[in-house]
C-alpha cells in the first residue's frame, strides 16, 4: 500500500499496526518518525485532557454536594460520580505520576467551567458558588473529603 508515511494519511489503523511491527523488527528507517512523534505527543495530551475532564466533573459534583445538602438523598448519583471520578483519577495518576504536579493549575483553570456546569444543573445562582476553587488539590482528590457549604 505504499510507504509508512503514506499509510499514515490513507489508513491510520493499518499505519499503527505496520509501525508497531516495524518497531518490533527494528526497521527504524522504514518508520515515519515525524508521524510517530506526533502520535506519541498526542497520547500524552490525551492523558492530560482526561485529567482536566475528570477534575472538572469532580469539582462540579463537589459543588452540588456542598451547596445542596438537602438533595443528597434524592441524588445518589452525585455520590457515585464523586467516587467514580476519584477512583479514575487515582488510576490515571498511578499510571501517569508526572501529571500530579499539574493538578493545582488544572483546578484553577477548570473551576470556572465546573462552576458554570453546576449552575446549569442546579436551581442555584452563580453568586452562591465561590469565584475561585475553594479546595486544594489534596482535598479534591482525597476519598474522605466531602465538602459542606459551611466550610466553603
Amino acid at each position: 500500500m505504499g510507504t509508512n508515511a503514506e499509510l499514515y494519511n490513507a489508513d491510520f489503523y493499518t499505519w499503527c499496526l505496520t509501525t508497531a511491527a516495524l518497531m518490533r523488527e527494528g526497521k527504524w528507517y522504514d518508520i515515519d518518525l515525524e508521524s510517530m512523534a506526533e502520535e506519541v505527543e498526542s497520547v500524552g495530551r490525551s492523558q492530560k485532557r482526561e485529567l482536566e475532564s475528570r477534575l472538572e466533573v469532580l469539582m462540579m459534583h463537589l459543588l452540588k454536594w456542598g451547596y445542596q445538602p438537602e438533595r443528597r438523598d434524592s441524588s445518589p448519583r452525585w455520590y457515585d460520580t464523586i467516587l467514580e471520578q476519584r477512583s479514575q483519577l487515582a488510576r490515571l495518576l498511578r499510571d501517569n505520576p508526572s501529571l500530579r504536579p499539574q493538578i493545582p493549575t488544572l483546578l484553577t483553570e477548570g473551576y470556572a467551567d465546573a462552576r458554570r456546569r453546576a449552575v446549569g444543573e442546579t436551581p442555584l445562582d452563580m453568586a452562591i458558588f465561590p469565584q475561585a476553587c475553594p479546595w486544594t488539590a489534596e482535598q479534591v482528590c482525597h476519598a474522605d473529603f466531602w465538602p459542606e457549604a459551611s466550610s466553603l
